[in-house]
């Protein structure tokens, strides 16, 4: 049987007890630094999401590489984080890293690139920037997600496209995006050489070798403004944690959901905010560890 005709697994509890996470014990050096690229004068608390995420994850250490006239605030406002500001245009746009990323980068177990971030040529350079600096696992989000990605062999990266941003990616319309949700996730996995996490009600994630799960335990409240820039800083968190992108974005999606689960119990099916989703992750993960011990 060939890879593109191995049957989807579903992604459920007992599939992750299967695949544990490294053991919570010892400091926050031993649970990995993450490194957040994003966010813009008008969208700056998109890399506030990732961030908490991330560190609700159980990462151990966070900086926040973000627009250089919200960076002040930004501290302010995640005193956990250590903030770097980056060089904007007049849009409040991020237009290069510096010396101070390339060090990050090159410091940080796992990084998040492109949430709230616009998909322009200064983005697309940026990025080419930290290809060149990341010393572990990399995330790509939204803006900063193309066509023209591949990793290195043996190397993958996690890609977090929604349905509409996957049909600029692949080509593709819309429609024929959530007609072949499986199909292209697999295709486009194998020829980014990466790990793809196609977000939506139901959500794909394909490897690079033509493996396929699929999870559907979400909620409607999951689908707000925000969700996705939480659920890449989860996965970033994760990355840090174990160093493998595939178990990261397994995890990542499985306990996303699950919180979106909770608060849908605590506050509604609908109008709980993106902010509220990194809350229950803490327990959410307490609780899968406690089962397969």
């Amino acid at each position: 049987m060939s890879p593109t005709e191995v049957k989807p697994q579903r992604l459920t509890a007992r599939l992750l007890r299967g695949m544990p996470l490294p053991d919570p014990d010892g400091g926050k050096e031993q649970r990995g630094r993450v490194l957040v690229i994003g966010g813009s004068r008008r969208v700056p608390g998109a890399a506030l999401l990732a961030g908490t995420g991330a560190l609700r994850a159980g990462a151990g250490k966070l900086q926040v590489a973000t627009a250089g006239d919200v960076a002040l605030p930004f501290a302010v406002a995640m005193p956990e984080a250590l903030v770097l500001g980056l060089p904007v245009d007049a849009q409040g746009e991020i237009v290069r890293g510096n010396a101070a990323l390339d060090q990050a980068l090159d410091g940080c177990d796992a990084a998040l690139v492109g949430s709230g971030m616009s998909p322009t040529r200064a983005t697309a350079t940026l990025l080419q920037r930290v290809l060149r600096h990341a010393a572990g696992t990399l995330v790509i989000d939204a803006g900063a997600l193309s066509p023209d990605l591949r990793a290195p062999p043996g190397e993958p990266w996690v890609l977090t496209p929604h349905a509409g941003e996957m049909a600029k990616l692949s080509g593709q319309e819309k429609a024929q995006v959530q007609q072949e949700p499986q199909t292209l996730a697999r295709s486009f996995a194998r020829r980014t050489r990466s790990v793809l996490v196609l977000k939506g009600a139901t959500t794909y994630v394909a490897a690079p070798d033509g493996r396929l799960w699929v999870h559907a335990g979400g909620c409607h409240g999951l689908g707000t403004s925000g969700s996705g820039d939480v659920l890449a800083g989860v996965i970033a968190g994760l990355a840090a944690r174990c160093g493998d992108p595939l178990q990261a974005a397994l995890w990542g999606v499985f306990v996303h959901a699950e919180a979106g689960r909770a608060l849908e119990s605590s506050v509604g099916s609908l109008g709980f905010l993106a902010r509220e989703i990194p809350g229950p992750l803490p327990a959410i993960l307490d609780h899968l560890r406690s089962r397969s011990s």
